[in-house]
């Protein structure tokens, strides 16, 4: 099992930035990719971006490629998400997640274990 918790989240105006954060803690060694997903109540929810937890290699969505950054201390357990030229478009719940399947498309689809969430509120 791998528990997660995000952090950071908040308001802010256009054009400004957040980091997010997430805490992992349990199997976390076992977990071959973390990332980023985010939903609107309403809508459907959208994969962010995804980090292989032992090389960094990041993947992010056309959505916000450019804007964001995924990263992650290995050392500290901790994911980030640095967000910067934010748009109204972005505000969301932001949900931290992780997979130990060690396939990428599996853990895309449908993540093994999540966070509860924060919130970030874009103003124009």
């Amino acid at each position: 099992q791998v528990q997660l918790v995000e952090s950071g989240g908040g308001s802010v105006q256009a054009g400004g930035s957040l980091r997010l954060s997430c805490a992992a803690s349990g199997y976390v060694l076992r977990t071959s990719y973390m990332g980023w997903f985010r939903q609107v109540p309403g809508k459907k929810r959208e994969g962010v971006a995804s980090i292989v937890t032992r090389d960094g290699t990041p993947y992010y969505s056309d959505s916000v490629k450019g804007r964001f950054t995924i990263s992650r201390d290995n050392a500290d357990n901790t994911m980030y998400l640095q967000m910067d030229s934010l748009k109204p478009e972005d505000s969301a719940m932001y949900y931290c997640a992780a997979d130990d399947r060690g396939n990428f498309f599996a853990f895309w689809q449908e993540p093994s274990y999540w966070g509860r969430g924060t919130q970030v509120t874009v103003s124009s």
